[in-house]
């Protein structure tokens, strides 16, 4: 059996690292924050959070198909994660 302390948080962090010049590269231009759900309350988001992304808030779960206001959808999380301390400024211009 092979241990490996902290994993998921240090596969996030190098996946995070990594991820910027990669789109650079492919793309042609360089993310500054990162986006993910998590199916909430099934799981808590434990390996985002020990990785530093943030929680800033939960769906409702209506989908963005669902034209009769009902939760139709488990609820989700939302994480985020700036790869740039300038990130707002960025995204605001």
């Amino acid at each position: 059996m092979v241990r490996s302390p902290n994993l998921a948080s240090r596969v996030l962090g190098w996946v995070c690292r990594r991820l910027g010049a990669d789109r650079l590269d492919h793309y042609g231009y360089r993310p500054v924050l990162l986006e993910t759900f998590v199916q909430w309350p099934r799981f808590s988001g434990t390996a985002y959070r020990a990785a530093n992304w943030v929680c800033v808030g939960v769906t409702k779960g209506r989908g963005k198909l669902e034209k009769h206001h009902q939760t139709v959808l488990p609820q989700k999380a939302i994480f985020l994660y700036p790869l740039r301390p300038d990130f707002k400024a960025i995204l605001t211009r």
